[in-house]
């Protein structure tokens, strides 16, 4: 999915930590079956391929409201 592959900056992380349990167990899972292909040098089969329309920003909602927060206590952290 588009979000597995996002750079992991603070707020990012900060954002992957809040997911609910069963969106970062899938994500983790996506990730590690990517590095496993990765190293035996095999292509995730295409009836496995993630379509386009299943595709989905599931970290967006999350990282919008972190990066929210930060700047937030940022404007605080001025006065």
């Amino acid at each position: 999915m588009q979000d597995d592959t996002i750079y992991k900056n603070d707020d990012a992380k900060e954002a992957i930590r809040r997911l609910p349990e069963n969106l970062y167990n899938d994500t983790v899972f996506r990730i590690k079956r990517a590095l496993d292909l990765t190293v035996r040098q095999l292509i995730l089969p295409t009836e496995q391929w993630t379509k386009y329309e299943e595709d989905k920003s599931y970290l967006e909602p999350h990282l919008k409201e972190v990066i929210w927060e930060r700047n937030e206590r940022e404007e605080w952290a001025k006065k």
